[in-house]
């Protein structure tokens, strides 16, 4: 009876006196792992329109049903978004956006530090989407 006792105080002691590995945020900043899934990022291409072709995939296949698209058509034929927004309230960042998408138009950066002062201000907009993040 006495022998668990000293084992399990032995592991307790061990951790009390363990370094810690809290960080100091904000003056430390931890540097995410390169495949860590954060803030969305909408590429470009060449002419500076966005890279999506509104095939609403990424909408289809997201889970919590946080990206909005509206799409337009060019005197071309050539489909764009007028309006794509995603809720990074709603999200759950498991990147199924990103795989679903036929010409890699959107992607996560590590960028996580996404705050607001309010729950409208974490609504990502395509201008938004389209300028790296600060920070």
């Amino acid at each position: 009876m006495i022998k668990p006792l000293i084992k399990g105080l032995g592991v307790t002691l061990k951790h009390l006196f363990a370094p810690a590995v809290t960080i100091q945020y904000p003056e430390e900043r931890w540097e995410p792992y390169p495949r860590y899934r954060a803030r969305h990022i909408m590429y470009q291409r060449e002419d500076g329109r966005p890279k999506c072709v509104v095939c609403m995939l990424c909408a289809t296949v997201c889970p919590s049903r946080c990206i909005k698209i509206v799409g337009i058509q060019d005197e071309k034929g050539d489909q764009y978004p007028r309006r794509y927004e995603i809720d990074l309230g709603r999200c759950i960042f498991c990147g199924f956006c990103v795989e679903a998408c036929p010409v890699n138009a959107i992607g996560m950066t590590t960028h996580y530090e996404l705050d607001g002062p309010t729950r409208e201000s974490l609504i990502l907009g395509l201008e938004e989407m389209m300028r790296p993040p600060r920070g």
